[in-house]
């Protein structure tokens, strides 16, 4: 299974990540961050649907974005 990683801190909620997804498996969190942002986030029941391509990482303007890719 592929994950993604997001450091809420230093996502400041662009959603360029939400956009580039082509699973559309990302979003915004309801909570905000500590600089008062709605960081991006991927729900665990999205997990599955992840192809680990890693565009939202690729693209993410403040490198907040991990992909762990499981092999197979």
């Amino acid at each position: 299974m592929n994950y993604v990683i997001i450091d809420r801190e230093r996502c400041k909620g662009c959603q360029i990540c939400i956009e580039v997804c082509p699973r559309k498996i990302l979003s915004l969190e309801e909570k905000i961050n500590g600089h008062g942002y709605h960081p991006a986030q991927m729900k665990p029941e999205n997990r599955e649907k992840c192809t680990g391509c890693a565009f939202c990482a690729i693209m993410c303007p403040d490198a907040a974005i991990e992909v762990e890719r499981e092999d197979r």
